[in-house]
């Protein structure tokens, strides 16, 4: 018997870490034991088909939504911090009003590698609670959304970030270093200056590649990274990669000799690929992560001489990850399977 699957989330905005999880996400579907018909709710659905080969319809076309949900077995909204009100209660809503059609459809609902919360609409939080505990399977990615749902008299399981599943083939490292930025309120400009300071102290005879994961958030700040190093030092020779495949960006993360990044999925592929990694402190998460492996981060707020001291350690440290702890880290899917 064909299971059809029906997946909501952050798609089709080219944002690195959602495809990502996607891409997982529909490779491990397609290889549980029963067959898996495969539908997502995709902001660029013809880009979606062709990516992950599955079928895929407009986000926002409500009617061919309705009438997938209508058609499937089982809803999986995430992963990723769906249901939450800082964004916008727009995305909230509407993430909220597919679980509910098709909870109305009497499908089965899977939460997947979500983060809940903050949510600060006191209505809108009664109608996620009512939702969730509808639900027949929920796996989020932090203890505090873990607690805000046990509080919420609601099973959940903690995961793992499903991206640590993703096969990386190790490849040759080159002597290439690898930045990546995104914008960000407390990013300084005095930050961007320092950094370009110290990419020409420590790394002015290698070749840098600042990478845009998103161009709409990443872009710019990225390009600004850019101009500059090359207004402190014009023979530096630096580049940055934007419009390009995930499996592509991977692929050059792979092969780079360090890499200075700010966001999570890219501090996750760099210790996945083997790559020494220096992760920019901007969330939670990234400090997390750094704590977990036992890496020096630079603070938003770190002075000049703090941010030196750091690139001096981190270029004359050595990549030491233990494969065994990598390993563990993967997302438990087989248990995912049992549940459906």
């Amino acid at each position: 018997m064909t299971r059809k699957f029906c997946i909501s989330g952050y798609y089709g905005f080219d944002n690195f870490g959602d495809e990502t999880i996607l891409k997982v996400l529909t490779e491990q579907l397609k290889k549980f034991k029963k067959s898996s018909e495969i539908t997502v709710f995709s902001s660029n659905p013809l880009k979606t088909e062709e990516l992950y080969d599955v079928k895929s319809v407009y986000s926002f076309d409500l009617l061919s939504v309705v009438k997938e949900l209508l058609r499937c077995n089982y809803l999986i909204s995430g992963g990723g911090s769906l249901l939450q009100d800082v964004t916008s209660n727009k995305s909230l809503i509407y993430y909220l009003g597919v679980i509910a059609v098709a909870l109305f459809f009497r499908k089965k609902v899977i939460i997947f590698a979500q983060g809940i919360g903050p949510i600060n609409n006191k209505i809108l939080a009664n109608i996620t609670k009512m939702l969730l505990k509808k639900a027949k399977y929920i796996t989020v990615r932090d203890n505090k959304s873990l607690n805000l749902l046990s509080k919420w008299g609601i099973e959940a399981n903690i995961c793992n970030d499903p991206v640590w599943n993703i096969k990386i083939n190790k490849k040759e490292k080159t002597d290439k270093i690898g930045i990546q930025l995104r914008s960000f309120p407390s990013l300084r400009p005095e930050f961007i200056n320092d950094l370009a300071l110290c990419i020409d102290k420590f790394y002015q005879d290698k070749e840098i590649i600042i990478f845009s994961f998103q161009n709409k958030i990443d872009l710019e700040i990225c390009n600004k990274l850019k101009e500059q190093i090359q207004r402190v030092n014009s023979e530096i020779n630096v580049k940055v990669i934007e419009n390009t495949s995930n499996e592509k960006i991977i692929d050059n993360i792979s092969e780079l000799d360090s890499l200075i990044a700010m966001r999570y999925h890219a501090c996750l592929i760099g210790i996945k690929a083997g790559v020494k990694v220096l992760p920019i402190n901007y969330d939670i998460k990234v400090e997390t992560l750094s704590k977990d492996f036992n890496l020096k981060n630079l603070d938003l707020n770190c002075s000049l001489e703090n941010m030196e001291s750091i690139f001096s350690d981190f270029k004359n440290s050595s990549e030491n990850y233990e494969t065994e702890q990598i390993e563990k880290l993967n997302f438990n899917f087989i248990e995912l399977e049992n549940k459906l």
